[in-house]
């Protein structure tokens, strides 16, 4: 039985800028495959060679494939559903799979706009789709698909959802195939080396009201720091892989286990063949002040960190539970141990105003971080936050909702005016770290990473990619009044899926309520004493391979 994973072809202007980026989740789902006895499996991917629909057209009909399975977030949803469509006319016989985060929340929405989509994969996808497969190839597809856990699909007029499957508790199980990837179009543009997104820890026991990942993952699991390594070491070895960035939302939540993935990498002289970088909180670097130097030896060398507003105000209503002196803090701390720093900042939301960009700026350049970015809110129509502002929310184009467009029109500005306020913040912060900092400050390694930053940016701004500022029309400060969006207003929420929303906001609001009673979440499931630990700097001897994982 031969399989097709398609990565559909969608770009937005905004994180590819810093290069191209591997689909990890072709890794993990074909590696799960395999280990089950299904090892017919290609990869099309659409994103990275920018395949037209005749190109894909073509490649599926080469293949004959028995199952298409593609994914999506919420932008890339469009192109997703065309991926199916596509593939119900040129493979017809084919069982056509989506899944991902928009699909898993949306099922009603998508199955309704898209009803050649047979089948809604809901929720971390490795062992639903396997057990997927295996009914497709026992021949019991789609008579057995009610018994599978974790789907959602059409029968006849009814949308359909079977019980929602238990989370992978077995991370370690997992073992990825980067194999089908094509290693030699990662590109991590500062550097000029291959890059990689290896998976160490899923979920996250914060509940920020803009994200939806803790939804998503449900319960915070972390994998063997070892073998988390050991997949790293092969991803160097075999892929020529030069710079990874964990895709956990927080890796350094289970510092104990952190801890432990930095001692193997030194253990096994990693650092001196490939760098890295996460995203993590601010607390968690003022939490580890003493051991940033640590980090620094073991290669990681770029923290984003998710500082999100200057002021408290938006802080507090994002649910971060962080304070902006915090945020400044971590920025210093991090400058000295010589890892490079990126704050990010979310505007966009209806009380944005003139002030409240300027206010950002100041922030940011007082900071001083290396670099900075400026995120559009997005209301993910599957958050809490979405749920306070929904009545403000007009557009229900989803390929727009990609952290680079206004969706929110904020009431003091049009959204051509906000877009042209991030657009002079990028313009100043950039164009002084340009000139006064990234090619006078520190020399080596630190002098390179800067400049490939800057070079990034620039190579997306004169291909005007940035922020998707070609296709909208954006030419400076005059052009403010004439930028066009391109939303689709004919889009529209399906009554099924407004049904839904309706009865989320009631469970919402019931969880707020829950959590307004009861102390904070706390990491690793620990007491909160685990948190403000301070453990003993690592020894010159780290520890040995195969040694037992800490308790958390």
């Amino acid at each position: 039985m031969r399989i097709v994973l398609v990565h559909p072809n969608y770009h937005s202007g905004g994180a590819e800028i810093a290069g191209n980026w591997p689909p990890a989740w072709v890794a993990y789902l074909s590696g799960h495959l395999r280990d089950a006895g299904f090892d017919d499996i290609a990869f099309i991917d659409a994103m990275t060679n920018h395949l037209s629909d005749e190109a894909l057209r073509a490649r599926l009909a080469e293949l004959q494939p028995d199952v298409v399975g593609t994914t999506a977030i919420t932008p890339s949803i469009y192109k997703a559903e065309e991926v199916l469509k596509i593939a119900s006319e040129v493979v017809p016989h084919a069982v056509r799979v989506l899944g991902g985060i928009h699909a898993t929340f949306m099922y009603k929405q998508v199955l309704s706009e898209a009803p050649w989509v047979d089948v809604i994969v809901r929720g971390e996808g490795e062992e639903i789709f396997r057990d997927l497969i295996r009914t497709v190839a026992a021949g019991q597809w789609p008579a057995g698909r009610a018994q599978i856990k974790g789907l959602a699909f059409r029968d006849g007029e009814r949308i359909v959802a079977t019980a929602a499957a238990a989370t992978v508790k077995e991370l370690d199980a997992i073992n990825p195939d980067w194999s089908l990837l094509e290693w030699s179009k990662y590109i991590y543009v500062p550097l000029g080396v291959r890059v990689a997104i290896p998976n160490m820890a899923r979920g996250c026991p914060f509940t920020c009201s803009f994200c939806s990942q803790w939804k998503f993952w449900r319960d915070y699991r972390v994998r063997n720091p070892v073998k988390v390594v050991d997949e790293i070491e092969k991803l160097v070895n075999e892929q020529q892989v030069g710079f990874f960035i964990l895709a956990d939302e927080e890796p350094t939540i289970n510092r104990k286990k952190f801890i432990q993935f930095c001692e193997e990498l030194i253990r096994r002289g990693l650092p001196d063949k490939v760098k890295w970088g996460i995203n993590t909180r601010v607390t968690d670097i003022y939490r580890d002040r003493d051991l940033l130097s640590f980090y620094r030896k073991a290669g990681l060398v770029h923290v984003s960190l998710g500082t999100e507003a200057a002021a408290q105000l938006k802080l507090d209503q994002f649910n971060k539970e962080t304070k902006v002196e915090e945020n400044k803090e971590a920025i210093r701390l991090l400058r000295e141990a010589d890892i490079f720093t990126e704050a990010q900042f979310i505007v966009g939301l209806d009380n944005e105003t003139p002030e409240t960009l300027e206010e950002t700026f100041q922030m940011a350049w007082d900071w001083q971080p290396d670099l900075a970015n400026w995120a559009m809110y997005t209301p993910w129509p599957f958050t809490p936050l979405f749920q306070e502002l929904k009545e403000k929310v007009e557009i229900f184009d989803f390929s727009k909702y990609n952290f680079v467009t206004p969706i929110m029109a904020p009431e003091a500005m049009t959204r051509g005016e906000l877009l042209n306020g991030v657009m002079k913040n990028y313009r100043r912060f950039y164009s002084r770290k340009a000139l006064f900092h990234y090619p006078w400050r520190g020399t080596g390694f630190r002098r390179r990473y800067l400049l490939g930053c800057l070079k990034a940016f620039l190579k997306a701004g004169f291909a005007r990619t940035f922020y998707d500022l070609g296709k909208a029309g954006y030419w400076g400060p005059q052009s403010k009044e004439k930028v066009n969006f391109n939303f689709d207003r004919t889009r529209r929420i399906a009554p099924a899926q407004m049904d839904d929303w309706e009865a989320a906001a009631d469970r919402a609001s019931q969880a707020r309520a829950r959590r307004e009673s009861r102390q904070p979440l706390v990491a690793c499931g620990g007491s909160t004493a685990q948190l403000d630990e301070q453990p003993p700097l690592p020894d010159a001897t780290p520890r040995p391979a195969g040694a037992a994982p800490s308790p958390c």
